[in-house]
């Protein structure tokens, strides 16, 4: 066999997705690799199909235990043999298990890394055909990483010792460029393949909120999320027994999972939420670790995680199957403060030394801030995810909530220059909370203690509010006007940048949200969207027929056939076995334990007569890629708005000005439409449209984003303009002359604007 016929016998695909053919090819010329994908891209395709081809067996390292068993359910299922080695076997059972893999029984195992330094797995190791080495969640073998195990250096020991060095593959969803290169230094790759397909998961919808009554906000959310699969993390075991009281009061369907739980509550917890007997889990960090749940359709963080990688990785534990997926997090400046108090009391290694420690501490208190950073950022969220893990990003991604939200731009110097002031007259020995109540003339005890109330700017911002200056503040660390130190305390201080504001040579300009929020649209389009009312019962008819076989072979329902499975069997209605094999995710092993069942479910659901059970016809390219294969399709016809478009009738309506901003075409454009029919454009938008045709850029330009006109701009008619705030202060602002505006108009008429 070839690899496209073990991936059509065995998974059930006819085509492989972005990054895992190249790979593929390169394990199978005996070449190292590195695999950097983000989660649900379909890693371990990449090392089980080689695995299959290679002539010894294949060694998978994993620090999952419940990913081994999922993956080794998954594999079995598929017909093809494997076990697992870890703590969760007996003695016996390891024995057994090591016994059968020495015979050739298995050709892939799942170990974890504590195993490998014991004597029965050495001497099974040394004298076994091991053709390959899979390092998964390959981030943990780096000091650099936020989940460094001492385990790992286990692999490279192992490899040192074995008589022929096997070809080593190394898989991970979250990288820095530090990371990274010491993967392929720590490992020992060599002259590996290193591809990096990108973290970004485009099904993927990212918001931030910060609500003042944070239980209400979750509570109305799960309840207008009823029947979806979730999961909400909180950072303690006290948080997550609250908020699973609070949800299980308001008739949730929940389950709670974390580590002050019994082994055995957590195993049936978690088999609850796996089976969808319970679709919403409440869980700390400890959970979600390998759990390849396909149709988990939302990820709320009740508080702030303690990193990007952290929160990055929980948050891709949604829409892995590639349907649309939410990613919320709940912010609180608190969730700041609970978190450093875990990180002042996290354990360290005992032979670490000072030095070592010392940089860890730094680097997690780095990573406290940046992910901060992230939760005040009026800047796309997306792009701040993606530009954190060494992505060039220039431009909003339209599907989060700050791409959805309109923003004005003003300008923040004067705030900045009496804040830059009053760090300095109190010589730069105090942090934000201290800072902001100085400048708003609190009278609190701590504050009078110090006698701030006898200095120059004390008072001086009395009448902007305590979230305004917090925001202003943190606008200013983020340009790096300000520094915060690497200590619990955060104590501000200036950088030189500090002097260019003061000396006038610097304005910042920062985006405010308006009180009216767009309508999300992106979101609201699911896969099974493209289902008739007959196509949906049938889909409800399958996931029954699912569920059935699921509670017969003790298996989580998505290991018997994906939503992204049933929805295609709508779609395709197999009668035959033929048919039943050109369905995506169902293999020859999957078809013969399942297909009748299905074939039989689905003919009498039909009365055995075809027809069609979806909006559109299915595109020729999403038949020849199964990875798109349901996801670019229309919406429902019946929807209540669609999305902007330029009609001739408003074309004709529309009045040209001398000269306009992007904004005043943007609020003309929206007048004229049918507002019960059609959805708002907005000036975000058509920059979009203006930046990916050419004619904008966006560059970041003394600590912000700018957009910058380019040739094409600068040919049509679009200009900067220097206008003054009502402070006096200068800032720029594009314009559009009226053939600019034709132009803008002509583009707008090509496309539908979101």
């Amino acid at each position: 066999m070839n690899k496209f016929q073990v991936l059509k016998k065995y998974f059930g695909y006819d085509s492989f997705r972005q990054g895992q053919e190249s790979l593929i090819d390169s394990i199978l010329n005996g070449q190292d690799v590195l695999g950097i994908m983000p989660t649900g891209a379909g890693k371990s395709i990449c090392y089980q199909v080689p695995a299959l081809l290679l002539p010894g067996i294949t060694l998978v390292i994993s620090p999952l235990i419940s990913l081994m068993k999922d993956q080794v359910r998954g594999l079995n299922q598929a017909g093809i043999h494997a076990a697992y080695i870890n703590s969760s076997l007996t003695e016996n059972q390891i024995s057994m298990a090591l016994t059968n893999a020495g015979k050739g029984q298995y050709k892939i195992i799942y170990v974890a890394p504590e195993r490998l330094e014991t004597y029965s797995f050495l001497e099974f190791a040394l004298n076994a055909p091991i053709s390959m080495i899979t390092v998964d969640e390959a981030h943990c073998i780096s000091q650099w990483g936020q989940d460094f195990r001492p385990s790992y250096m286990n692999i490279v020991k192992l490899v040192s010792k074995l008589s022929k060095r096997p070809i080593v593959s190394a898989f991970t969803a979250t990288a820095t460029t530090n990371v990274k290169e010491d993967i392929i230094c720590v490992l020992g790759l060599a002259n590996p393949n290193v591809l990096v397909t990108g973290f970004d998961r485009k099904n993927l919808y990212f918001e931030v909120k910060a609500p003042k009554k944070k239980d209400e906000e979750l509570v109305s959310y799960v309840k207008e999320h009823q029947g979806e699969s979730g999961i909400v993390y909180c950072a303690t075991r006290k948080n997550v027994e609250s908020v699973y009281e609070l949800l299980l009061s308001q008739g949730v369907r929940v389950t709670k999972y974390h580590a002050g739980l019994t082994n055995e509550e957590r195993k049936v917890n978690q088999d609850a939420f796996i089976y969808d007997d319970k679709p919403v889990v409440v869980a700390t960090n400890a959970f979600g670790m390998g759990i390849d749940k396909s149709n988990v359709r939302y990820v709320v963080h009740y508080n702030m995680p303690q990193s990007m990688e952290n929160y990055y990785q929980e948050a891709g534990r949604a829409g892995r199957d590639g349907e649309k997926a939410d990613c919320v997090l709940l912010y609180s400046p608190q969730d700041v403060m609970i978190n450093q108090f875990l990180l002042d009391n996290k354990e360290v290694r005992r032979d670490m030394e000072e030095d070592e420690i010392r940089a860890v501490k730094e680097r997690d208190v780095q990573r406290l801030r940046d992910m901060t950073y992230y939760c005040t950022t009026k800047e796309c969220l997306r792009s701040h995810i993606l530009r954190y893990f060494g992505e060039n990003v220039y431009s909003g991604c339209g599907n989060c909530s700050n791409c959805l939200t309109e923003y004005e731009e003003i300008d923040v110097t004067d705030m900045c220059i009496q804040v830059i002031k009053a760090i300095l007259e109190t010589r730069q020995r105090f942090g934000i909370n201290v800072i902001v109540g100085m400048l708003r003339g609190e009278r609190k005890a701590k504050l009078l203690s110090y006698r701030l109330d006898e200095l120059q700017n004390y008072g001086a911002l009395k009448e902007v509010s305590e979230s305004r200056l917090k925001q202003v503040i943190n606008e200013m660390l983020i340009k790096g006007i300000l520094q915060a130190t690497e200590d619990k305390y955060a104590l501000l201080k200036c950088s030189e940048k500090a002097d260019e504001v003061l000396k006038g040579s610097y304005r910042i300009q920062m985006k405010i949200s308006e009180e009216q929020e767009k309508k999300r649209t992106s979101q609201k389009k699911r896969t099974s969207d493209v289902l008739t009312s007959k196509g949906m019962d049938l889909f409800e008819r399958l996931r029954e027929v699912r569920a059935g076989l699921a509670r017969e072979e003790a298996l989580p329902p998505y290991i018997i056939g994906s939503d992204k499975t049933l929805i295609d069997m709508c779609i395709k209605l197999p009668f035959t076995k033929e048919e039943m094999l050109n369905v995506s995710g169902i293999g020859e092993n999957k078809y013969h334990k399942y297909g009748q069942q299905f074939i039989r479910a689905i003919k009498e659901f039909m009365n055995g007569e075809k027809e069609q059970l979806y909006f559109e016809p299915v595109h020729e390219e999403a038949e020849r890629n199964d990875s798109i294969s349901l996801f670019d399709k229309p919406e429902k016809r019946n929807k209540k708005k669609e999305n902007f478009r330029l009609t001739p009738e408003m074309t004709e309506r529309i009045v040209y000005l001398p000269e306009c901003t992007i904004t005043e075409l943007s609020n003309q454009l929206n007048k004229l439409r049918d507002e019960k029919t059609m959805k708002k454009t907005s000036g975000a938008a058509i920059s979009r449209m203006l930046i990916s045709r050419g004619y904008l850029e966006e560059r970041f330009i003394d600590g912000i984003w700018r957009k910058v006109i380019l040739e094409k701009g600068k040919e049509i008619g679009i200009f900067p303009k220097v206008k003054i705030s009502e402070k006096g202060n200068e800032y720029e602002v594009l314009f559009y002359s009226e053939g600019a505006q034709r132009r803008v108009v002509e583009m707008i008429k090509e496309e539908v604007l979101v």
